[in-house]
């Protein structure tokens, strides 16, 4: 994964994610040390972020008196809660949330969408217990499910597909359907057929769903479908 799969963003806004999270790809380095180190400056950030809320809320509890209009003109309150945003953009999570309307392919935060998805599907346990966010999965997974990316993302979203289909179901996994089949490709497919008929019971039973799911658009991705298909093929 590299900072070039936003290359379609403004090139000064790029420079600002990268300025404020460029660290954050130590969290999916291969080398445990540098994964250990990009972790540490983590929970620096989510700390001041912490910090930044209890502020937030301190001053929430002490205006509220005033009445919600007259809360939001409160200098120290407005400050407050500036300051929250701010901390925010600097640390995953949440810099990811509240993503501006708009193509999430032109979004300049496209390729640390990409990172917090990929950190998730290669080490999930230092991801779950550093920034665990389902939501925040579900919610990326659901943006990125649309057609005419770029080569680099599409290359990318084809990894996590094939990652994921190995490995024992977590959270919101199912959502991954959804980017199949925008992204579905010859390059896709042959390597499902390779887990399919691989040793690993979840990559056989994941791959095959997949598989079948590319082959049969019309079909809703549902847990009764799932099951269905389970069953279907126990059956044979």
């Amino acid at each position: 994964m590299t900072k070039d799969a936003g290359a379609g963003a403004g090139v000064d806004e790029a420079q600002v994610w990268d300025a404020r999270l460029g660290w954050a790809f130590g969290l999916i380095a291969d080398d445990p040390a540098e994964r250990a180190a990009a972790q540490v400056r983590l929970a620096d950030v989510q700390r001041n972020v912490r910090d930044a809320l209890g502020r937030f809320n301190e001053l929430w509890h002490l205006t509220l008196p005033l009445g919600g209009r007259e809360q939001w003109r409160d200098p120290a309150f407005l400050q407050a809660h500036e300051m929250y945003v701010e901390a925010g953009k600097y640390a995953l999570p949440n810099a990811l949330w509240n993503r501006p309307p708009g193509d999430i392919r032109s979004w300049p935060g496209l390729p640390y969408a990409l990172l917090f998805l990929e950190w998730e599907a290669r080490y999930p346990q230092e991801w779950t217990r550093h920034a665990k966010k389902w939501g925040t999965k579900q919610r990326l997974i659901r943006d990125l499910a649309v057609t005419d990316h770029s080569e680099t993302v599409r290359a990318k979203l084809t990894d996590l597909v094939e990652t994921v289909v190995h490995r024992a179901y977590r959270c919101k996994d199912r959502e991954y359907l959804r980017v199949a089949r925008t992204v579905d490709s010859e390059d896709l497919r042959g390597r499902l057929e390779t887990a399919a008929r691989s040793d690993n019971p979840w990559a056989q039973q994941h791959a095959g769903y997949v598989l079948w799911l590319l082959d049969h658009p019309e079909v809703p991705n549902t847990i009764h479908v799932w099951q269905n298909w389970i069953a279907a093929v126990a059956s044979e």
